[in-house]
């Protein structure tokens, strides 16, 4: 790596750019001809075995072209009851791989942040208060950068940090080398590195640690290399900081003893996890009110020349990033009245804009048409409980929402189901603060005609549509397996599906969700027999913004 600043190493590595081999395709024989090696594959009509060892598989959903990599039955990633950082760990493990000198750079870079976790993990282990320069801390941290299975887990609970907010609960088990032997997580990552070796060795494929895609060609960018791991990879200086034993066993040298660290399993410990599980008590805090305790050590500007983020909810009166360039806000960016007078670009209408618009001064005379409505008397009361109560369409409420955030932001165009075009594509705006399931068809009723009346006769040019909640789910990047996910918020009005078929619209962008960078800040989908991106780009301090002039420039929608 070349690059100046090693904090923001992984931070670029994470917000790829747009690439072709990220468009689902159908997958080349070599891979589908596998499908015969596993004779279970014969009772699988969807999710298909391609390659597997003793303890993780990579799976093929057939239907889609997908490939993922998953553990098999008997092996328990954690021991630490809901644990969420398995898919940050595994990202920081194709990095170590990758890059070892940068994710040292990136762990010391948070050496205050590592050093106040150590002091709760001490006195969450020992009831006794230590100060950051304490020998039991200075032990403590120096442990992480002696034991590399320890400094990947690091390396993703930073990057959980980073994203979704300071950690509370556990965090002996996560950060204490002494108590992080206990959960069997090294034993997990020591087998998972040793998977992904051996998967991309064997087969045209190359992964980041969540993602498996088909080998990138000569023609793709030096970024994408660098981002994956694949058969042509550099790993030796990586190998060579791991436990001997575990070099080996990367490598196939079978000639040497197993592995010495021993992997979780069900077999042997399951009743006694799934006690531990069950007698759980959470003694988390919520991250917002653990933030002011740690230190962002991110830059807070970013160069994307066409910049999403969305969800920013600042709570100091400021923007807590800044680029000079085009913006697109897609609501929720204010929770205490931030003001902004240079930030250019679009601003969508997003619930908690609305609230904290309403907030500054609730009784002002340009309420007061509102004021004998039950959702205006709700939000005023509990705002949470109004969310799903407030109007569709383009009601008078929403034009003195607008007013207000354009005060506040002068030279953004806060898009209210209206349009703008910039550098030749068109950006159409709905105000959708919420997605109203129980309404579904008075919203797309709204959904449909306002497109029908902004697309107008223009069917050639590139259009873009931004809402903060998402249009419906075939253009969301809310995953069916969420809990927020709900089934009956697809589209159901074909005369919808029939306008993004005539006309040259090529994406969606939406927020409003909360879904972690980790998720991936954006998918291709088939919609109306074609495809379309989604944009999903939830503000963290890692993320300041998705550069969406990639996806743009993409062949695809040229």
């Amino acid at each position: 790596m070349n690059s100046k600043k090693p904090n923001d190493a992984l931070i670029k590595r994470n917000v790829s750019p747009f690439l072709p081999s990220e468009i689902i395709q159908p997958l080349p024989p070599e891979l589908t001809t596998r499908f015969a090696l596993y004779p279970e594959n014969a009772r699988r009509p969807v999710n298909k075995t391609l390659f597997k060892n003793d303890y993780f598989q990579l799976t093929c959903n057939v239907g889609e072209n997908s490939l993922a990599i998953s553990s098999r039955g008997d092996l328990v990633y954690s021991a630490i009851p809901y644990d969420t950082a398995r898919n940050y760990i595994q990202r920081g493990a194709i990095q170590y791989l990758l890059h070892p000198e940068e994710v040292r750079k990136y762990v010391v870079s948070h050496k205050a942040n590592l050093e106040k976790y150590l002091s709760l993990s001490i006195f969450q282990v020992t009831g006794k208060r230590v100060d950051a320069d304490s020998s039991e801390v200075i032990e403590a941290y120096q442990a992480i950068l002696d034991n590399p299975l320890l400094e990947i887990q690091i390396l993703g609970r930073l990057l959980q940090h980073d994203e979704t907010g300071p950690l509370s609960a556990n965090l002996a088990g996560k950060f204490l080398f002494s108590e992080n032997v206990k959960t069997g997580i090294a034993g997990y990552l020591a087998e998972y590195l040793n998977f992904v070796v051996q998967l991309t060795q064997s087969l045209p494929l190359m992964t980041d640690g969540k993602s498996v895609q088909l080998l990138a060609t000569e023609a793709q960018s030096e970024a994408k290399q660098q981002q994956l791991l694949a058969f042509d990879s550099d790993i030796s200086s990586a190998l060579a900081l791991l436990p001997q034993e575990l070099q080996h066993s990367i490598v196939g040298e079978n000639q040497v003893p197993k592995v010495n660290i021993k992997p979780l399993l069900r077999s042997e410990y399951g009743a006694e996890l799934a006690k531990v599980r069950e007698n759980y008590i959470a003694h988390s805090v919520h991250p917002d009110e653990l933030t002011t305790h740690f230190e962002n050590v991110h830059e807070t500007e970013n160069a994307n020349l066409i910049n999403v983020v969305s969800d920013v909810h600042a709570t100091d009166g400021k923007l807590p990033f800044s680029n000079q360039h085009f913006n697109i806000l897609v609501g929720d960016n204010s929770d205490s009245q931030v003001t902004d007078k240079e930030i250019r670009g679009i601003y969508l209408i997003g619930h908690h804009d609305i609230v904290d618009v309403l907030n500054e001064d609730p009784t002002a005379e340009k309420w007061q048409p509102f004021k004998n409505y039950a959702w205006f008397k709700q939000l005023l009361i509990d705002p949470d409980e109004a969310w799903y109560l407030l109007p569709t369409g383009d009601h008078a409420f929403y034009q003195v929402v607008k007013a207000e955030l354009e005060n506040r932001f002068p030279q953004m165009t806060v898009l209210h189901n209206s349009s703008v075009i910039h550098e030749g594509t068109c950006y159409i705006g709905l105000t959708i603060p919420v997605s109203l399931v129980d309404r579904k068809k008075e919203q797309q009723k709204f959904i449909l005609e306002t497109l029908q009346q902004l697309l107008a006769e223009d069917h050639q040019i590139l259009t873009v549509i931004v809402s903060h909640a998402p249009l419906f789910n075939e253009l969301s990047m809310l995953s069916a397996t969420s809990e927020a996910y709900n089934q009956d918020y697809a589209c159901s009005d074909p005369a919808i599906e029939q306008l993004f078929a005539d006309y040259r619209i090529i994406g969606a962008i939406h927020g409003h969700h909360h879904i972690p960078a980790s998720s991936g800040r954006y998918k291709i989908v088939k919609f109306a027999d074609k495809d379309l991106f989604v944009v999903c780009s939830i503000y963290s301090k890692m993320n300041t913004g998705f550069e969406l002039k990639n996806l743009l420039a993409s062949k695809l929608f040229k």
